[in-house]
């Protein structure tokens, strides 16, 4: 079973860049119960900041291979200091097999690309999805015209 996952970034989860407070206490809730529950041989991440990176460390801490599917080298490059680390320890655990989606460097098709491809490799999707329009809309969209199982969790649940 591979399990990829799909959802937003801290600016729509309350601004918890640090994974400090009641949207990352609740997604990690979540995840871990999905997690324990459908007991995934591999899962996939985006490696994009918020919920991916959450599904990331959750996988790591029980023990499962992660495959996060960067969109293009340098994914990371505009981001906060604290932010390029998490990313680069998240890379260096044994447990972590990087896949580059695609060449060069970015394009905003690329994100879409990324999406597509972690579907398509995946059994079930999970949407930490407040149901706003957006990159994770469009990864829930392009699962659902596939047929793809997709498990919901809406982070405004937290409250």
């Amino acid at each position: 079973m591979i399990v990829s996952i799909t959802g937003h970034r801290p600016s729509k989860l309350g601004k918890e860049y640090g994974f400090i407070g009641p949207y990352t206490d609740y997604i990690k809730g979540e995840l871990f119960k999905h997690i324990d529950e459908l007991k995934p041989s591999k899962i996939i991440s985006g490696m994009a900041l918020g919920v991916d990176q959450i599904w990331e460390k959750c996988g790591i801490r029980r023990g499962i291979r992660v495959v996060p599917a960067v969109p293009f080298e340098g994914q990371e490059s505009v981001w906060p200091e604290k932010s390029k680390r998490l990313y680069k320890l998240i890379l260096e655990n044994s447990l972590v097999e990087k896949f580059v989606v695609s060449d060069g460097g970015y394009s905003v098709s690329k994100m879409q690309t990324r999406n597509e491809w972690m579907v398509d490799n995946s059994d079930i999707l999970i949407a930490v999805w407040d149901g706003s329009n957006g990159g994770t809309a469009n990864c829930v969209e392009y699962a659902e015209s596939l047929g793809k199982k997709t498990i919901r969790i809406n982070p405004n649940e937290a409250f």
